[in-house]
């Protein structure tokens, strides 16, 4: 057996071919090679990582969740069935689902790399930190907006406040940067389905597009919730299945993993030095975390949709709360099992060095896991992926229906109706997102990177638009979309004008604090409100 070594212009996991022959070119290699593999005119790569019994459980997860998602859902009367399970999803649920939703494939591959690079530690856990103040200022201060009324979109608090350009803008921002975004951590899980299966990269992004699609659009929100549940189980699982193997690989058991871990300075979590370069201090974590999570889950439609399908504000909060904790949990068991296999890879070294610490934990997951549970784990991967692009869809839908379709419509439609426009909408992101995924096997990896901050950016704007319309009376719509264009500029010179001068975590309190203090300086010139704040609460 000879490694593959793959084209690491590809992206992150050039590693992922462990374990799979080597073939010599004549004429029969491009029958069992992917074209796209094919490195040269004398060799190429067989490309099939796994064995039948995982790919069969790969294939039956896959379909499992479509049939489970369709099956969950049950039959929607009305739009609120659709995109808000009916008002009845128990706050566990939504808890789980939460969680799932802002744990992408990204996140279960690369934070585990963070902790096993050499200077790798526990300092990623200080952003967690910030999260969860986040979350408690989102309960007190916005969470209520989302509850006085019947609203379908968190934009409509705007439409309210500040008028319908306002709440169309915002709206916009979150579908484009959404589908963006999504649609780029679409192509990443593709990469991993391509490198496992073999099969050509175009057709992995059409798979798991197509499957999410068919369980949220029959399924709705319903769908989405519990299906996120489950996949939280799966990947959650497979995270602590694939520890366990490392713990039992090492030499010395869980002793060695701690000796190395105290040998290679793994424990250290706290750095309260104030340099606004670095990503992981305790000031970025807490303060950058903080805003960051208040934009996240108190300004973005992906999250706020789970709320309003809450039976009640009581409910949303302590599903919201909750979160926090279970969030910082998590992160904690990734990182560890990054030092785990740091500690594995110490004691037996790869054949060929890893190019990118992305690459580690899926490499592991292909080589050693057993049979059975390698497919589970792998699993487990798209378990992540798919949770965040159902939600993806749903709320993308829930946003273009009630902040755009149904202000600019005349015609009074049926509930029935508008729940077939809504699948049709759900149908429509979904290839807008399968369109983005393809499309990215041509940009750039930092490319890449740079679009999914831009859409970190965004929800800081919209975020600094909420303290306006919560904290200032005399903001109107005018000031609020100066300040809204400000904000992007700034926070777009920030970000790219002057790249590595300030790390990413500030950026959304950068956008949010900018959009409100240039609302707020506006407002003193530019017309006044029309609607006071007093009237927004009545």
């Amino acid at each position: 057996m000879i490694t593959g070594i793959l084209n690491p212009e590809r992206m992150h996991f050039a590693n992922l071919c462990v374990g799979v022959e080597k073939c010599v070119r004549d004429n029969s290699c491009h029958a069992f090679c992917p074209s796209s593999l094919v490195q040269d005119e004398t060799d190429c790569t067989v490309n099939i990582a796994i064995g039948n019994v995982d790919l069969i459980i790969l294939a039956l997860y896959l379909a499992g969740v479509i049939w489970f998602g369709s099956w969950i859902g049950g039959k929607q009367k009305d739009l609120s069935d659709y995109l808000l399970g009916g008002k009845t999803l128990p706050w566990w649920a939504i808890l789980g689902s939460i969680v799932a939703t802002e744990t992408s494939t990204v996140t279960f591959l690369s934070v585990p790399g963070i902790a096993y690079q050499p200077d790798g530690n526990l300092q990623f856990l200080q952003l967690p930190l910030g999260y969860i103040v986040g979350r408690f200022l989102v309960i007190v201060f916005l969470l209520p907006l989302y509850f006085r009324g019947e609203i379908y979109s968190a934009y409509e608090v705007f439409k309210k406040r500040f008028g319908g350009k306002t709440e169309r803008l915002s709206s916009l921002t979150f579908i484009v940067m959404r589908t963006l975004a999504d649609g780029l951590r679409l192509y990443l899980t593709a990469l991993v389905l391509e490198k496992v299966v073999g099969i050509p990269i175009s057709a992995c992004v059409v798979v798991i597009g197509i499957g999410t699609i068919i369980y949220t659009c029959l399924g709705g929100m319903k769908s989405v919730v519990w299906n996120d549940c489950l996949q939280f189980v799966i990947y959650i699982a497979g995270a602590l299945f694939a520890f366990g193997v490392i713990i039992e690989s090492l030499p010395d058991g869980w002793s060695g993993y701690q000796q190395f871990a105290v040998t290679n300075h793994k424990w250290a979590m706290f750095d309260f030095e104030w340099d606004l370069s670095k990503t992981y201090t305790f000031w970025a974590g807490l303060v950058g975390g903080m805003f960051l999570s208040m934009a996240t889950h108190g300004a973005d439609q992906l999250m706020i949709q789970r709320y309003l399908g809450a039976r009640n504000q009581r409910d949303a909060a302590r599903a919201l709360g909750f979160s926090g904790f279970v969030v910082f949990l998590q992160f904690a068991l990734f990182l560890l099992l990054g030092i785990g296999l740091a500690a594995f890879y110490q004691s037996f070294p790869p054949a060929t060095p890893f190019e990118k610490p992305d690459e580690v934990f899926a490499t592991f997951i292909i080589d050693n896991l057993p049979k059975g549970i390698k497919g589970l784990t792998l699993a487990a991967v798209f378990a992540a992926a798919m949770s965040t692009l159902s939600s993806s869809l749903s709320s993308t839908t829930s946003a273009l229906v009630n902040d755009f379709y149904l202000p600019l419509t005349s015609t009074t439609k049926q509930q029935s109706e508008l729940v077939r426009i809504s699948r049709v909408f759900t149908v429509l992101f979904g290839l807008a997102q399968i369109f983005v995924g393809i499309a990215s096997q041509s940009i750039e990896s930092s490319v890449v990177g740079n679009v999914l901050a831009i859409a970190g950016i965004s929800t800081g704007l919209i975020l600094g638009i909420f303290f306006l319309a919560t904290f200032s009376q005399r903001a109107s719509q005018a000031s609020a979309l100066f300040g809204f264009l400000v904000g992007l500029a700034t926070v777009l010179y920030v970000a790219f004008g002057i790249k590595g001068t300030v790390a990413w975590p500030w950026y959304t309190l950068i956008g949010a604090s900018t959009v409100f203090i240039f609302g707020i300086i506006s407002s003193r010139f530019l017309p006044a409100s029309q609607q006071t704040h007093t009237e927004m609460e009545e």
